[in-house]
């Protein structure tokens, strides 16, 4: 081990550990403390910690003096670098003894400093110089890193500009245009050469992978007839190998015919898996950097502005919020492509700095006129999936493009849009509900003030560099005396829509037709609603309509009508504008006319005429039968965010069809979820249902492959017939013996939020007296990503999440060995729900909840050698509910005890008490 710095000598490592925090001393040695004496010596500052922000949340301690934190350090000394935010999955990273108790990773907390310091110091002498202004920027903002990184780089850090060090985009490189690629050709690619590009990824393809691969290969022929592109259903057991699999004949028709292949996922997860295996097709960094993009939505990625202004006012007051930006500066200098939500973005920030001040918010960018545009993550990310043969994205963005698609056609535009003329949605489960948010429609009083300061710009208070219409077109505009009027009109009309703290002035207050709407909407909602001061969002239908309601969306109705047509006629003069001086403008003021016209043409073609026809429906009581409509006051933790006006397709799937599967070529739509295992085993209709599939001319091609793992042999299923899951402390009771049972490895789904606090709150002691790390969704301060690599690192670990968290969970090996619900998970009755009842029949419940046991149950049997139990804590589950199981996977109704003891028997018996804490030695 390397010497501990002597700054660090007489501090000590703290560890969350029952009764409250396990402390090491740079001597050595250890000592437990009960929880208010680690509270204390946490905000006291001199701590050495691992995630700071999880470390204040396990001890509910408010926010701490500055600490010395180790992810803080690696993101530092390693930027770009993903890692495992804990002192496990560091140690590990650094090649250290990995600890195993909390005494254990306390003592690692000094060697993981010693380890990153002195790499700092075996940089070269250039390198180290390059980091002085940075390191002394933080080390004036009270960074307790930033001393010892000053002695370990030996450099001098002379006090310069207040932001020295965080200027990190004036080294980032210049992107370029390139000419545009041309349509996509309609070469065919043969089952023969997929087997054989397959077979150059993996060796010899397993039968199975090899069958699934020439299935997926009829996706990507030629089309005989426009809107009916050919779609291939493929269904593949967890194990099968469908991402190699597909890739096969997708890398051959993105060859043979040039870019529009896009690859889309549900999760990000996914999205990195793919991102992996294409390694195998490209080894060198390189190429692949050419030949495979990721995309994603705008807000995902880091907005260089936004990052500047932020910069130049944490000069004013620095702190925390400093050293995040520089910790930020320091990753954007290390080669990354800018995405926020990607692997090597030290995500643990997000507790020290909201990153929605650093990324592209809503109608803020303004495109050309930016100082950064040439350098920009996000134009760079587009134009780079111009030109790449394969474009892997998800969901979500390739339904926003269709919208996109569609005001391209609708206008002269100088922007080529990005070609999708083959698609594969992995996860295609999820497609239902992507389009079900995609495809919807909100009138709320968050989404006007979206648009309000859109046009107006920031009003009152508010802190933002937003600017409004006025103020990004004014010189842009100057001289047409039309284009004036349109834009004062526009300003003048917008403030009859809800303003900065609408949410405050839901009584008399009330101002404008906006908000008086909202107010109307609240009543209507509180009065209506069955639990007026529920902790969740209620809803309530809007018929029928009182007077005052009525009155108040009639006079919504002809305020947006009257916002909508100064927008358009200003749209079509800078359009003119554009046409008309085409000879003479600048490629920059081209680009900014452009992207305001754009912007213009979004919402008075989109938004505007969908929140007035939802208003016109208001009015005449008659809805279309495709839609159903609600009022809602959204909440969040038993307060209200939100209040709004809502509209969903019944079945989201005919626009998706429409918009994206019709325009398209081919389509492979596949997951291991795409049918429901209910009356008949070959019964496609709910996969047709859900993915679209059945509202295209020509029918899908259909294929299923079972999952190679033997389920009789690797897995049980227990419905536990006598826990009282209505009394919360039997339902930990049993949740804590389960767990316990398994040795840890377990992940607990809960149906309520309130039912999981509850659970954890009860269970966390004695689970880690047992030597059992427990994770909580929404009680750990970790976002889900964290958490779950938390629990993926400990093999011996626990993790306890709402029942979407089974999508984010990809845990192979024995972390992840038993899986929990503590209720079978029958989808919420809402309003919505209702509706597609009434739409697919009686068995529609049926079907949701085998999907979502189905998709929980593949989480469990990830591989060969993997054993797994599945507990439901429902005796009343009904038997028609377990065909979501592989049939060969044995189950069993039975007491709580006998299910014990089984998942003890069939888990191997694993020994809890060899997992306790060794004797506690006094300071």
């Amino acid at each position: 081990m390397l010497p501990i710095p002597a700054a660090l000598r007489g501090i000590a490592a703290l560890v969350p550990a029952p009764p409250g925090a396990a402390l090491c001393r740079a001597d050595g040695t250890f000592q437990r403390i009960e929880r208010p004496a680690a509270r204390e010596l946490f905000q006291s500052g001199e701590v050495l910690v691992a995630h700071a922000g999880f470390v204040a949340g396990r001890l509910k301690a408010p926010a701490a003096r500055p600490l010395f934190d180790v992810l803080e350090l690696f993101a530092f000394v390693r930027p770009g670098q993903p890692f495992v935010p804990s002192a496990l999955g560091l140690a590990r990273l650094l090649a250290l003894d990995a600890p195993e108790t909390p005494e254990d990773q306390a003592k690692a907390l000094f060697a993981i400093a010693a380890c990153l310091l002195d790499e700092i110091a075996g940089l070269t002498a250039e390198a180290r110089s390059k980091l002085g202004p940075l390191i002394g920027t933080l080390t004036r903002a009270g960074w307790r890193w930033g001393p010892l990184l000053q002695a370990a780089a030996a450099v001098e850090t002379p006090q310069g500009s207040p932001i020295a060090g965080l200027e990190a985009w004036r080294v980032l490189p210049v992107w370029e245009d390139e000419a545009p690629v041309g349509t996509p050709g309609s070469q065919a690619v043969e089952p023969s050469e997929a087997r054989a590009r397959l077979a150059s990824l993996v060796g010899t393809p397993r039968p199975e992978q090899a069958a699934y691969s020439d299935a997926a290969t009829y996706a990507f022929g030629p089309r005989e007839d426009s809107g009916a592109p050919r779609i291939a259903l493929v269904e593949a057991g967890t194990g099968t190998g469908k991402t190699l699999g597909y890739l096969a004949p997708a890398s051959l028709w993105a060859e043979k015919n040039g870019p529009g292949l896009w690859i889309s996922t549900y999760t990000r997860n996914l999205q990195r898996q793919i991102v992996q295996e294409i390694a195998r097709l490209y080894p060198d960094p390189i190429e692949r950097a050419e030949k495979a993009v990721v995309r994603k939505g705008r807000e995902n990625y880091l907005c260089l502005l936004n990052f500047e202004e932020a910069a130049k006012r944490t000069a004013l007051a620095p702190g925390q919020r400093s050293v995040a930006l520089g910790l930020v500066a320091r990753w954007i200098g290390s080669g990354t492509d800018g995405d926020l939500s990607g692997a090597g973005f030290p995500a643990f920030l997000a507790a020290s700095m909201p990153l929605g001040e650093v990324t592209d918010r809503r109608g803020e960018c303004i495109y050309a006129a930016c100082p950064h545009y040439r350098i920009c993550f996000i134009e760079r990310a587009i134009r780079r999936a111009r030109h790449a043969p394969i474009v892997v994205a998800n969901h979500a963005l390739v339904i926003a493009q269709a919208a996109s698609d569609w005001l391209a056609t609708d206008q002269t535009t100088d922007t080529p849009p990005e070609r999708r003329l083959r698609y594969v949605f992995d996860e295609g489960h999820h497609l239902f509900d992507a389009a079900d948010s995609g495809f919807a429609a909100l009138l709320s009083g968050r989404e006007m003030a979206e648009l309000r300061r859109w046009i107006r710009g920031p009003e009152g208070r508010a802190r933002t560099r937003m600017r409004g219409l006025e103020e990004r077109l004014k010189d842009l505009i100057a001289d047409d005396e039309d284009a004036q009027g349109a834009l004062d009109d526009a300003v003048q009309a917008t403030g009859a829509l809800a303003g900065e703290g609408w949410l405050s002035r839901l009584g008399p207050g009330a101002r404008g037709p906006g908000e008086i709407f909202l107010a109307e909407v609240y009543r209507h909602v509180r009065a209506r609603s069955d639990d007026r001061d529920g902790f969740y969002t209620l809803e309530a239908e809007p018929q029928p309509l009182g007077e005052e309601t009525l009155r108040a969306v009639q006079g919504l109705s002809r305020a947006l009508k009257r916002i909508a047509e100064p927008l358009l006629k200003l749209s079509r003069l800078l359009r003119k504008k554009m046409d008309e001086k085409s000879a003479t403008l600048e490629p920059y003021t081209r680009a900014r006319l452009e992207a305001a016209a754009r912007g213009l043409d979004r919402r008075a073609k989109l938004v505007l005429p969908a929140w007035a026809q939802m208003l016109e429906t208001l009015e005449t009581g008659e809805i279309p039968a495709d839609f159903t409509d609600w009022f809602e006051i959204a909440r969040e933790e038993g307060r209200d965010y939100d209040i709004g006006f809502e509209r969903h397709w019944v079945d989201p799937t005919i626009p998706l069809a429409a918009e994206i599967l019709e325009p398209a070529h081919g389509a492979l739509i596949t997951s291991a979820t795409l049918r429901d295992a209910g009356d008949d085993q070959q019964d496609w209709q709910s996969a047709e249902v859900r993915t679209g599939a059945l509202h295209l001319p020509q029918p899908a091609r259909r294929s299923s492959f079972g999952s190679p793992f033997l389920y009789r042999d690797q897995a049980r299923i227990f419905i536990v017939k006598d826990v009282a899951r209505r009394d919360p402390e039997a339902l930990a009771a049993a949740m804590r013996e389960l767990f316990l049972a398994a040795g840890g490895g377990g992940l607990g789904l809960f149906t309520a939020v309130r039912a999981l606090r509850d659970t954890e709150s009860r269970i966390a002691a004695p689970l880690a007296d047992a030597g059992i790390s427990l994770y909580a969704q929404h009680v750990d301060r970790l976002d889900t990503g964290a958490l779950v690599d938390l629990f993926r690192a400990e093999e011996n670990a626990c993790l306890l999440g709402t029942d979407a968290l089974r999508d984010g969970v990809d845990v192979p090996g024995r972390s992840l060995r038993l899986v929990v619900f503590d209720k079978v998970p029958w989808p919420k009755p809402t309003i919505l729900h209702k509706a597609r009842r009434a739409r697919f029949g009686k068995g529609y419940d049926d079907l949701l909840t085998r999907f979502r046991l189905k998709q929980a149950f593949g989480r469990l049997i990830r591989g060969p050698e993997d054993r797994g139990c599945f507990v439901i804590l429902e005796g009343a589950t009904p038997s028609r509910l377990l065909a979501a199981f592989p049939p060969e996977a044995p189950v069993k109704r039975c007491g709580l005890a006998e299910a014990i003891g089984d998942i003890r028997d069939f888990l191997g018996g694993a020994a809890v008490t060899a997992c306790l804490p060794p004797p506690i030695t006094a300071p």
